[in-house]
């Protein structure tokens, strides 16, 4: 509570000192004094919850990490490889505010226009998850045909461009309300550990979540036929998996370490065991990142996936 109080007071001394809106006065001191974190969606809630939460705790109480391997093939096209290294599939925001105790409402129109009147009518700052994959930006606030939109910094757009960005998809926004209680760590713990422990969907796809889609990519990597990545990404190929990999598990959708080191600091905000599991299997993690001999990789897989299960062991105990 003392950075909010700290940042607001930062914000009010600007308003005096130019006459500037809240609104404004806070985008400037957005754009001086706020790193970009180290997940995308973590970092975002922590700015519009003005810094009263660490990004690790939101993090954490969204489900942190996560393991999803699939490989898809169609015929003609070189296979691709997707990695997601948080939690998934329950949305991350949502999830984190859910366990946060923060009231907040999932809205989703296809109307356009109704969208604009929702943004309009916004009494702080929102959440808008833009296009198909539904990439989430902070909106500010609306002055006349301008919006001023915090994504990796603050801006300021038209409103009609903005329209037409979030208009690829649906309209889906998310309205943050008051807290309403202490935050359930707990929950989300047995959540996290739940999904990587499985089963994740009750279905035929549950083989590619958690420990069980680690297993399988370590399988694939050994896997000297048609299952195996030294078939599905020959010669040239081999460089665009690889980079591939690497996008997966340190960059997209995750933070670096696919997302472990973040999570282990959550752990010790929490008081939690389970951290220093949690920072080893990261260093794993970024060395697989890196590329490299399929065997190799495949040790470096299952060793990072026994040091995460002892990790599940200590903390479901």
């Amino acid at each position: 509570m003392t950075e909010q109080k700290s940042f607001k007071r930062l914000v009010r001394a600007r308003m005096e000192r130019t006459g500037e809106s809240y609104t404004t006065a806070r985008r400037h001191v957005l754009e001086k004094a706020r790193p970009t974190g180290q997940m995308h969606d973590s970092w975002l809630l922590r700015e519009i919850l003005d810094d009263e939460w660490s990004e690790a705790m939101l993090a954490g109480l969204a489900g942190g990490i996560g393991f999803m391997y699939f490989v898809f093939e169609y015929k003609g096209h070189t296979p691709t490889m997707t990695i997601v290294a948080r939690h998934h599939p329950a949305p991350f925001i949502p999830t984190a505010l859910m366990h946060a105790k923060i009231q907040h409402d999932v809205t989703t129109t296809t109307s356009a226009r109704k969208a604009e009147t929702q943004l309009r009518n916004a009494q702080g700052p929102v959440i808008c998850l833009l296009g198909k994959e539904k990439h989430p930006v902070g909106v500010l606030g609306v002055d006349g045909d301008t919006v001023t939109v915090h994504n990796h910094g603050t801006s300021t757009q038209k409103l009609t461009e903005f329209m037409t960005s979030w208009g690829q998809g649906k309209h889906e926004m998310i309205s943050i309300g008051e807290r309403t209680g202490e935050p359930d760590v707990q929950a989300a713990i047995e959540m996290t550990c739940e999904h990587l422990t499985g089963p994740v969907l009750g279905n035929n796809f549950d083989v590619n979540f958690g420990f069980s889609g680690m297993r399988k990519l370590a399988e694939q990597l050994r896997d000297k036929g048609k299952k195996g990545w030294a078939q599905r990404w020959p010669g040239d190929t081999r460089n665009e998996v690889m980079q591939r990999l690497h996008d997966c598990l340190e960059v997209e959708y995750t933070a670096p370490g696919a997302t472990r080191p973040l999570y282990a600091d959550f752990l010790d905000e929490a008081g939690l065991p389970g951290a220093q599991e949690f920072r080893q299997s990261g260093e794993l993690w970024s060395e697989i990142a890196r590329g490299g001999d399929h065997d190799e990789l495949a040790r470096k897989v299952d060793e990072a996936r026994s040091i995460e299960e002892r990790a599940v062991r200590r903390l479901m105990s």
